[in-house]
């Protein structure tokens, strides 16, 4: 039986075997300089806390600590007077590689330290005497050099759960316009939260399948920055989203290069997804304005049996490209304009008698 400090999984863990990429170690060395100097004008670490998810035996913990002024350091990260903010101000943290963070959830205890850009992203087993039962709970993370506590949600997903929806956001739920470029950086980096628009339907699409599905998890999966969660999280609430883990990406330098690949982020996150709930099929919600629908596909290949549907959003100016020649994938694939029509044709394909005659309907 694990102990009140068991050991802990932290992502990424694999250690590069080649000399780490140019824009990595400019941004290294920029953060090192620039968090060196405003240590010294009293500037503090802080964690930002993510929404994780797990099951009763163990729980994946996300966060990210940042240097904050010291008017910062206690008290709410993003005041509510700050919650409609344009979000390019959101941009504009520097993080605290390094740091050390205790994490305490259930009865386990663990400590981590942050990696190059301020992550912590923990698997912690529980013991084996004290599951957690499904639900909501928190876990605590305190700094160890300044001892700030600050409460990440963990949502625990229960053993009966047998279905799941995995959704894209970026013009899945949230207008975004990507396939317009510069109308989809405007909407990122100037539009305010509170301005941001829904895909008409998508919220009550969302809402029933919670009502037939009670125990589904909800997982929101793109390919946005973690800078953007808590306004994401916000524009979910205030449309009537189920609520549901956040599972973002970083779009700084990696070890390999100057961006993190998209399409590997999202097949990653699937795969453990997959992982962590080997019970639960997953419905996979995206658009055709990006790669949602090659990423989903070639995860209902690795996992056979575990998509239970693919659902596609059409988007104006990418019709064409996701309107031919697809091969059948190894689960239905939908297609529609909004909500209301991916609803009526997600019907029929979920429909127990449908699953049974193995059909395909495309629309």
């Amino acid at each position: 039986m694990p102990g009140p400090h068991a050991p802990a999984t932290q992502h990424p863990a694999p250690r590069p075997t080649q000399r780490p990429h140019v824009a990595a170690l400019i941004e290294d060395r920029w953060c090192a300089v620039a968090g060196a100097f405003l240590r010294r004008r009293g500037w503090v670490p802080r964690t930002d806390t993510y929404t994780g998810y797990g099951t009763p035996r163990g729980v994946r913990v996300l966060a990210r600590v940042l240097l904050v002024p010291p008017s910062h350091a206690r008290g709410p990260l993003s005041p509510v007077r700050h919650a409609d903010r344009r979000p390019l101000r959101s941009y504009l943290t520097l993080p605290a590689p390094g740091e050390h963070v205790r994490v305490a959830v259930g009865g386990a205890v663990v400590d981590v330290a942050t990696d190059r850009a301020g992550y912590v992203d923990v698997e912690v087993p529980l013991p084996d005497d004290a599951p957690l039962p499904p639900g909501r709970h928190d876990a605590t993370l305190t700094a160890l050099r300044t001892g700030a506590a600050d409460v990440a949600p963990v949502v625990v997903v229960g053993d009966d759960a047998t279905f799941g929806v995995v959704s894209d956001i970026d013009d899945t739920a949230m207008v975004t316009a990507v396939p317009r470029p510069f109308v989809a950086a405007w909407n990122t980096f100037v539009t305010r939260a509170s301005a941001r628009r829904p895909v008409p339907g998508m919220p009550e699409l969302y809402r029933r399948l919670a009502a037939e599905h009670p125990e589904a998890p909800f997982v929101y999966l793109s390919n946005g920055a973690w800078n953007t969660a808590g306004t994401l999280a916000r524009f979910l609430d205030r449309n009537g989203f189920p609520p549901g883990p956040l599972l973002l990406t970083d779009w700084g330098p990696t070890q390999t290069g100057w961006f993190r690949s998209g399409p590997q982020h999202k097949g990653d996150s699937l795969d453990r997804l997959m992982v962590a709930f080997p019970r639960v099929r997953w419905l996979l919600v995206g658009d055709a304005g990006q790669l949602d629908e090659d990423v989903y596909v070639r995860a209902s290949a690795r996992w056979p049996g575990r998509v239970v549907a693919i659902a596609i959003r059409q988007v104006e100016r990418a019709r064409l490209r996701s309107a031919h020649g697809r091969p059948a994938p190894g689960a239905p694939l939908v297609r529609g304009v909004d909500g209301s029509a991916l609803g009526e044709r997600l019907g029929v394909v979920l429909d127990p008698r449908h699953r049974r005659s193995g059909t395909n309907p495309d629309s």
